[in-house]
């Protein structure tokens, strides 16, 4: 298949492998540790694994797992406002699959249709409008979450809905911004970052202008790639190669879909429906200042927070689970007491072995080999 087979190519993997271990090692000693490289993006977590690049790499890189699972990163709090507005008895719930499971303070979304709630799984926001207009005599609310990469659809959604004026139809929205949570990272010290392969799919919205800051401000790297073996070991190679030269930029490997500027459609989009929250809870790295989005007033009537009264609780994770640590870098999931034996993708404790892009997922589909080999 055009454009797919040819990021795959084994001869080329070689061929990058070395240099990427040519230039690592020499980084490597010089630092007495190895270079930490972190992946932000959950997909490119999950093709690391898919595809064993890490068990591929030079012992002198060590990938890290980075908070770009939006899933995982929405805290149990949120989670039970979603679950209270489910449960109002004129309310059609709405969601993405992979929230369905993911446990709130006492049960999930799943557990709460079980019990009677009228929740249901959509493939878009759009799918939530048909609902909506379907059944005018109900409020629709649609559990809006995702990085830049989903906000664009949300808002065009409203946008519709406007137009439309379909009145029943409304947002519970936890749409977050992926630069504010890489610097709340870069804030903690003990992590000793050494780089970024930034995200692909977000970055086909913002575009590389946004990373801006990360290579000015904290003297960090970043190179935004693709999801192929090969886009992500260029990227990594790209990375070592800023490194060795004393240079820190941020790059774009993934030139295929990714421009300096992104998408303006979709950016005006966002910025019409959208405006910056003063602060937003993420799960792990607590509340990050202008990480989140809410609706403009203007939107008032498509907003489910305005809607609805919400319990807007702060709820701790439980105290066995290691989610919070690993979505900060700072712990993988098989340091995690309960990976793989109490929490699993079927019985889940925390959000990271839920999500399609969570990190103990990956480890638990892909690496539970290489974890048996290591103990």
């Amino acid at each position: 298949m055009k454009y797919v087979q040819e990021y795959r190519d084994p001869q080329k993997v070689q061929g990058i492998l070395q240099e990427i271990k040519r230039l690592g090692e020499p980084l490597a000693a010089e630092k007495t540790r190895p270079i930490k490289i972190m992946e932000v993006c959950g997909g490119h977590t999950h093709a690391i694994f898919k595809y064993g690049l890490e068990e591929l790499l030079s012992p002198a890189i060590e990938m890290i797992h980075g908070p770009g699972c939006p899933v995982c990163i929405m805290p149990k709090g949120r989670l039970d406002d979603a679950i209270a507005i489910a449960n109002h008895p004129n309310v059609i719930f709405t969601t993405f699959g992979d929230t369905m499971r993911v446990p709130g303070s006492q049960y999930s979304l799943l557990q709460s249709k079980a019990k009677g709630a009228d929740i249901r799984l959509v493939y878009s926001p759009l799918d939530a409008l048909e609902l909506a207009k379907a059944n005018r005599d109900r409020q629709v609310v649609f559990f809006a979450i995702g990085f830049e990469t989903t906000a664009p659809s949300t808002a065009l959604t409203v946008l519709q809905a406007e137009a439309e004026a379909v009145e029943n139809f409304s947002l519970f929205c936890n749409h977050v911004l992926v630069v504010p949570a890489l610097e709340s990272l870069l804030s903690n010290p003990d992590l000793q970052l050494d780089g970024f392969v930034g995200p692909g799919h977000v970055s086909i919205v913002i575009g590389t202008e946004p990373y801006q800051v990360i290579a000015q401000r904290y003297h960090k790297p970043l190179v935004v790639s693709g999801f192929e073996p090969l886009d992500l070991l260029q990227s990594i190679w790209m990375v070592l190669q800023q490194l060795a030269e004393g240079r820190c930029e941020v790059e774009n490997q993934y030139t295929r879909c990714v421009q300096p500027q992104g998408n303006a459609v979709a950016l005006d989009a966002m910025q019409r429906v959208f405006q910056m929250r003063d602060r937003f809870e993420w799960r792990g790295l607590g509340e990050i200042a202008n990480s989140g989005l809410k609706m403009r007033p203007e939107y008032a009537q498509f907003d489910a927070e305005a809607k609805f009264t919400l319990p807007h609780r702060q709820v701790a994770d439980h105290k066995v689970c290691a989610c919070g640590d690993i979505l900060k870098g700072v712990k993988k999931p098989w340091d995690c007491k309960v990976f793989g034996t109490a929490c699993t993708p079927e019985h889940p404790i925390g959000a990271c072995m839920v999500s399609s892009e969570g990190a103990c997922a990956a480890y638990y589909k892909y690496g539970r080999i290489s974890m048996a080999s290591t103990v």
